[in-house]
């Protein structure tokens, strides 16, 4: 990727030599990470090595009467305007000029300080803009005429408002396995940012389950994005989520696909383990007969903090775990606790962040002593 900005944009910190030169150096570090706990080889999944990215967040910059788009400075110094952004897809990059000449022009640019993008392989998009000011009938208006001209989805925020102008989602479409999956993508929700690494991540993750019998768990769900696959993989599938939001998303994703045997349930892992083990009652947990289950594999992608002690004691009494992380340090430390139970099978890497610091990895690990 050749970007003008490299050395004054702080989205891209690592690009000395070029996308091989920074994803060597990742191979190299976390090589060395996990050495402790593993030392066959680690598959590396590249990444596209331009427009990956299916999300992004600009702020919005005012100089006089003219509006630009602008980053943080890599040194801190301020912020970079940008006209062109070589990370975003096809789709954001040919929209961000036309989106700013719409603003401008239709005079909704007042007190305007941000645009967050969220759109699909396929060119829907939804955009998110920032305001430090209330949003009136007349602003809304607007924003239709602008929804409709760019063919488009907008939603304008400010401080407790929230006015959506048709809908707050898009459908992505993921071949994975040469099979298409579609997952419904709720704005301000988490998403998968670059679609090419995470259909490498699902097919990676459904081969490490593909000789597996049972039911499965899995923690931390989001909006179903390994769930929906995995349920062609186990006769029934058990899923939590914290967040309301991406589990009605996940709810919905199971219609779009046709999918039948997973049961959601909207709980913290803490909730969760707390219900299994009888400690506590929960309404949510009412419908589920979890007695029917035969949960011998869990699966888990958390976020950057990690599992705490006791999810990863309650993830050890399976015998198959499969853990995806976003945060190699947090998983280093989980792993700690895991590998005094489980040996580890597999490991990946995928290059999700080009030019970052940042890689998601795969684990999968199975209990000492099972044949």
């Amino acid at each position: 990727m050749n970007c003008k900005y490299f050395g004054e944009c702080g989205a891209c910190i690592d690009y000395k030599d070029g996308y091989d030169g920074q994803l060597q150096r990742k191979k190299v570090i976390n090589k060395d990470r996990f050495s402790s706990f593993y030392d066959g080889e680690i598959s590396i999944f590249r990444s596209p090595q331009s427009h990956y990215r299916a999300r992004s967040e600009f702020k919005i910059w005012h100089i006089d009467d003219e509006i630009h788009y602008a980053m943080n400075h890599i040194e801190k110094k301020g912020v970079v305007l940008i006209d062109e952004c070589p990370q975003v897809n096809q789709h954001i990059l040919a929209l961000m000029p036309k989106l700013l000449v719409a603003i401008k022009e239709n005079k909704i640019g007042f007190k305007l300080f941000g645009a967050d993008f969220l759109s699909t392989t396929t060119g829907d998009i939804v955009i998110s803009l920032l305001y430090h000011r209330k949003l009136d009938s007349n602003w809304e208006e607007i924003a239709k005429k602008i929804s409709f001209d760019l063919g488009i989805f907008i939603i304008g925020r400010s401080r407790k408002q929230k006015v959506v102008i048709e809908q707050d989602f898009v459908i992505e479409i993921l071949n994975i396995d040469n099979i298409d999956y579609k997952f419904k993508q709720i704005e301000n929700s988490f998403t998968q940012p670059n679609a090419r690494v995470n259909e490498h991540m699902v097919s990676w993750a459904l081969k490490n389950f593909s000789d597996i019998d049972g039911d499965l768990l899995e923690l931390y769900c989001g909006a179903g994005n390994f769930t929906i696959p995995f349920a062609s993989k186990f006769n029934k599938v058990l899923a939590t989520e914290i967040s309301k939001s991406s589990i009605n998303a996940a709810k919905d994703n199971m219609i779009l696909n046709d999918v039948n045997n997973i049961e959601f349930v909207r709980m913290s892992v803490e909730e969760f383990v707390q219900a299994l083990d009888g400690v506590r009652e929960f309404r949510r947990m009412k419908e589920i007969d979890i007695e029917s289950y035969n949960i011998n594999s869990i699966f888990v992608d958390p976020p950057r903090s990690g599992m705490d002690e006791a999810s990863c004691r309650f993830s050890a009494r399976y015998e198959h775990i499969l853990y995806i992380s976003c945060n190699p340090l947090t998983l280093q430390r989980d792993l700690e606790i895991l590998s005094e139970t489980h040996k580890i099978e597999d490991m990946a890497m995928f290059d999700q962040f080009p030019y970052t610091k940042h890689v998601e990895m795969g684990v999968k690990l199975v209990k000492k002593g099972l044949k």
